[in-house]
């Protein structure tokens, strides 16, 4: 499903924000991704969703290598991958509503089943009630919520998010962790980067840790 084969990243001339990745991540599995800030976790969640591209090495997801993917056909792949990051990229001219039925029309669903598909959306990530609301009037909290909704309605093959209970009081994180297992539980290959080591204990089937240039893959959630 995923597969980083010596992948090294950096920026201009700067040093190797990551260095001779390789790991496998099967279909179905639910893997955590740790580390101290700035040691490369939003790079690696990147480089898995095609946000970015690696300095070299080879990124296969989704059976295909998307490091040499054509730009015409990114779309499938975005269709693919669900991806959240921490700048949510929420539209603030539209409700809430329209910001999750955004990918459902990108993908030419027809209107009436995709209002129904993001309502159910919505009301997974609890946020009933708030459909009519511009994300500007919601908490950081129903942002992030919000966002996850976004990334879901489309039922992705996989999930990757980053610090998606950062701004979540210690239930709120429990509740949208739940959501991710249940996607899981369905199929859905599910990676999460997080510094939250409680979070981590209760639910980590897997790590992928980077640290001080090091990467290390183990089972569980890291010592």
């Amino acid at each position: 499903m995923i597969e980083f084969q010596h992948v090294f990243k950096s920026y201009g001339r700067s040093r190797n924000i990551l260095a001779d990745i390789n790991f496998r991540v099967e279909p179905g599995e639910f893997v955590f991704v740790s580390g101290p800030s700035g040691a490369g976790k939003s790079t690696l969640l990147k480089l898995i969703g095609g946000l970015e591209p690696p300095s070299r090495g080879s990124v296969h997801v989704n059976g295909h290598r998307i490091d040499k993917m054509p730009g015409r056909a990114r779309p499938y792949l975005r269709r693919a991958v669900g991806v959240i990051l921490q700048d949510m990229h929420l539209l603030y001219d539209r409700n809430a509503i329209d910001n999750v039925l955004l990918p459902l029309a990108v993908a030419g669903l027809e209107r009436r089943v995709a209002a129904t598909r993001a309502r159910a959306a919505i009301e997974k990530v609890g946020l009933s009630g708030k459909e009519d609301l511009n994300p500007i009037e919601m908490s950081g909290g129903e942002q992030q919520r919000l966002a996850i909704a976004r990334a879901i309605v489309n039922r992705p093959a996989i999930l990757i998010a980053d610090e998606p209970t950062a701004n979540l009081d210690e239930e709120s994180a429990r509740k949208i962790l739940e959501v991710f297992r249940d996607f899981n539980r369905v199929g859905v290959t599910t990676l999460i980067a997080s510094h939250d080591r409680a979070l981590m204990a209760r639910y980590a089937g897997r790590t992928l840790r980077i640290e001080a240039g090091r990467f290390f893959d183990s089972a569980g959630a890291p010592a």
